[in-house]
């Protein structure tokens, strides 16, 4: 094996001339903003930041675009990168300024670089905690809305504070707007300082910040010069010796998900893979539902083996294989209609896991799509409690969801899979001590949601019903905090202040239009213009008096009493309970 150092400049030039090329075997680009981030500060600093490897091969192997177009080649394919396309479509997009393709869309990636940022080491600790997101946009959450705004209160100031003493951010408009920040992509565009030097207020080089701000901007642009060991497979290796040894190289180094290992593992003997699960991936977002890729690897791995775990899927024929993608087609079309036609779950930031679907697919796959009036009945229930109770999120989800499938596969019984839901919580209902203390994270959030949009509430200011699917930026659902949390955060613990209790769900533009202002004072004026159905279809307490935030305490009481009622009412109705 060939070992060379080669500097992050050649890397990319090779990547955007198309001498680089990703082979199947390779995920999508999924890296978030906030990685890329970081990458550029490790680099800047001269921190580790891996290798690369790479095969140069004649053997004609399917490969896959990247997330940033490449210019045509005539040797293009004869590099293939098998470990490092997140970092460099990152440096890619970052340093050339390319739009990254991802699920369909394009999108800058967008870093900035604080001309002010602190000397020595990083003062914060920056790490990526969940790619999971909320089922809808948090209220307090820093984007281009909050800039309509010319209040700043303590929370912004506390967080303008913090985001300066960091060396790179994620941009945004009201930072870009001051004169220490710069766009990373613009200072690798140029080699001429003048335009950056002259925005940050440095009109002679007599100024004491030009010889530091000239340093940094130096120092920042020899990012292009960082040297990463490339190491390169022989020619004479097989596609199926070097898939083993992408798997061996990121297992061991956990950079990669089970479900990647099974599917580099599925396509290195399954040609053009991918290219289907692709397709059916396109299909499924254009009807609003999100299946990530390594739920339609486990799918195929539970119809080709009636289990779950990935670990089987080097030893299963690549026939059986086969046939388990069409079942799990078949199976993952009922789930997702079942479940925005039967539960009302609009797309997949409802459920509390993903797992879900694969006993939804079971059952169309067991009952050949065949349910009784009973059964349907059942397995609503089933899918209602399961996920507002967080089934496939205590323990081991992989163990459950094994649980679940054997009754499936061994006794059709739909009625079953309540038995160990039973067990695992002891009680099926929702009471009203399970709200307290319990946030946007909770799975009996989406269930607030669903029972509040089934009961009909609305937008206070517009009157639109609840959906995940409105038009518009302006008319996206929010969480809105009823009483405000600046007004709470002195006297009361952040877990009381977030607690799905005091969420009422509005649309962007109204959240707004609200901001901070006193409940006592928005709320009357709500049900004077909507009446008092627009509080009580969203559980909201109608006595003006529990509205102050001395009231607080009360106000989470009742509201507790009153969602928890709903949320079971929701359940017995859907599910027909009698």
């Amino acid at each position: 094996m060939q070992q060379q150092n080669v500097s992050i400049g050649t890397l990319v030039d090779m990547y955007k001339r198309g001498e680089l090329r990703l082979p199947e075997i390779q995920r999508h680009y999924v890296w978030r903003a906030t990685r890329v981030r970081d990458l550029l500060d490790s680099l800047y600093r001269g921190y580790p930041s891996g290798s690369i490897l790479m095969w140069e091969t004649d053997e004609p192997v399917p490969t896959r675009d990247f997330a940033i177009a490449q210019d045509s080649n005539a040797f293009a394919g004869r590099k293939l990168l098998l470990d490092g396309q997140q970092r460099l479509t990152s440096l890619a997009a970052v340093l050339h300024g390319e739009p990254v393709s991802v699920r369909g869309r394009k999108r800058a990636i967008d870093i900035l670089f604080n001309l002010e940022h602190p000397d020595g080491p990083p003062t914060d600790i920056v790490e990526v905690d969940s790619d999971e997101e909320s089922p809808v946009t948090p209220d307090d959450e820093v984007a281009e809305e909050a800039e309509d705004s010319d209040e700043i209160d303590e929370s912004e100031q506390g967080l303008q504070a913090k985001l300066n003493r960091r060396t790179f951010v994620v941009a945004s408009k009201s930072l870009l707007s001051q004169p220490n920040w710069v766009s990373v992509t613009q200072v690798f565009r140029t080699a001429n300082d003048a335009e950056i030097l002259e925005k940050a207020g440095i009109e002679s080089f007599k100024d004491a910040r030009f010889q530091k701000y000239s340093d940094r901007l130096k120092k920042l642009r020899a990012i292009k010069d960082y040297h990463y060991v490339v190491h390169v497979l022989e020619r004479g290796m097989s596609y199926e010796e070097v898939t083993e040894i992408f798997v061996r190289v990121n297992s061991l180094g956990a950079k990669l998900r089970s479900s990647d290992l099974a599917l580099a593992q599925m396509t290195s003997r399954w040609p053009n893979l991918l290219k289907e699960l692709e397709a059916f991936q396109e299909e499924c977002e254009q009807n609003w539902f999100t299946i990530e890729l390594g739920q339609l690897v486990r799918a195929i791995v539970v119809f080709a083996t009636k289990q779950c775990l990935f670990r089987s899927v080097a030893s299963t024929p690549v026939d059986a294989l086969k046939e388990g993608w069409k079942q799990a087609q078949e199976g993952l079309h009922f789930a997702i209609n079942f479940l925005r036609t039967n539960a009302g779950i609009e797309d997949e930031s409802l459920l509390s896991s993903p797992m879900f679907i694969h006993v939804l697919a079971a059952v169309s796959r067991v009952k050949d799509n065949k349910l009784t009036a009973v059964e349907q009945n059942q397995l609503l229930h089933w899918l209602l409690v399961a996920n507002a109770r967080g089934r496939y999120s205590r323990g081991s989800t992989e163990t459950l969801l094994n649980e679940d499938l054997a009754i499936l596969f061994r006794t059709g019984n739909v009625a079953a899979l309540m038995e160990p839901v039973k067990r695992q919580f002891g009680r099926l209902h929702i009471e009203v001590g399970d709200l307290a203390g319990r946030g946007v994270n909770s799975p009996l959030f989406a269930l607030a949601y669903l029972a509040l949009k089934a009961s009909g509430a609305k937008d206070w200011y517009s009157g639109l019903g609840l959906s995940l699917g409105h038009q518009g930026k302006l008319h996206f659902i929010q969480w809105h905090h009823i009483i405000p949390k600046s007004l709470l955060k002195l006297k009361y613990e952040t877990s009381e202040i977030n607690e799905i209790a005091n969420m009422a769900f509005i649309t962007g533009q109204t959240n707004r239009r609200i901001s901070n202002k006193e409940a006592t004072g928005y709320l009357a004026d709500i049900v004077a213009k909507q009446g008092t159905v627009a509080l009580t279809s969203q559980c909201v307490p109608t006595d003006p008096n529990l509205w102050a935030t001395e009231r607080y305490q009360e106000f989470l009481q009742q509201r507790r009493d009153a969602l928890v009622a709903r949320m079971n009412e929701f359940i017995r109705d859907k599910a027909k309970l009698t």
